[in-house]
């Protein structure tokens, strides 16, 4: 499935390093455009429509970068975040060659239900993105994989099973690669600490301190009673 080229509109930065900060707080994204044949643009952009515009097209899907009048072709990489609010701080814009071919990682999309599953077993998500190679355009959004078909513990969907147009779209990972599998649910294990009755407490974890002190003083007094 080819995706839905979604637009973007970018300003040039002049701010840059901790004041990129100010930026933020006037719910703009600084980014960063490089490609091959040019130098690196430091540019910013409006905060809530590109995490809207990244949501959708993910790393896979090209969208046009509009900036000073011109229309750039671009895919979004490096998101990074906030680790405590979770709102964007910084993204790298790639800025492709539409007659040239690259290489991008698509996203797995689990579809339909197995009956392997509902019956108690586990679906095992081992590979949810694979690498291609292919030009701009052809780039699909994601590859669908339906698992109605796994019905037995130890069946799979392999990067072979996947649908791909093979004279577009390479796929570069090993076709024998596993993607989702059905495996028995693991048995939880509860380990029981046994504790001991006071009867069976050795004799050296008893009040023994305490008794020899009893002891202690029943002799002090004998020697006491001698003295005088």
């Amino acid at each position: 499935m080819v995706h839905k080229r979604e637009s973007l509109k970018a300003e040039k930065r002049t701010i840059t390093g901790k004041k990129v900060r100010q930026l933020r707080k006037e719910g703009l994204v600084p980014a960063s455009i490089y490609g091959k044949g040019m130098t690196s643009l430091s540019v910013q952009l409006p905060a809530k429509e590109t995490e809207k515009v990244f949501a959708a097209s993910g790393e896979s899907a090209l969208v046009d970068l509009m900036l000073d009048g011109e229309t750039w072709p671009i895919l979004f990489k490096n998101p990074q975040y906030d680790p405590l609010e979770g709102n964007l701080l910084h993204i790298d814009l790639h800025k492709v060659n539409l007659k040239e071919k690259i290489t991008a990682e698509v996203p797995i999309v689990i579809t339909g239900e197995s009956e392997a599953v509902k019956a108690g077993n586990v679906l095992m998500e081992i590979n949810m993105v694979v690498e291609v190679e292919a030009l701009p355009t052809d780039l699909p959004e994601n590859f669908v994989v339906d698992i109605s078909s796994l019905k037995n513990i130890d069946d799979a969907v392999t990067v072979a099973d996947l649908a791909v147009e093979k004279d577009k779209v390479e796929i570069k990972n090993a076709p024998e690669q596993i993607i989702v599998k059905i495996a028995e649910p693991k048995e939880e294990v509860i380990e029981e600490v046994a504790t001991p009755a006071p009867s069976e407490v050795p004799a050296t974890e008893q009040k023994a301190p305490e008794e020899g002190e009893a002891a202690g003083g029943e002799t002090a007094a004998k020697e006491e009673k001698k003295k005088e």
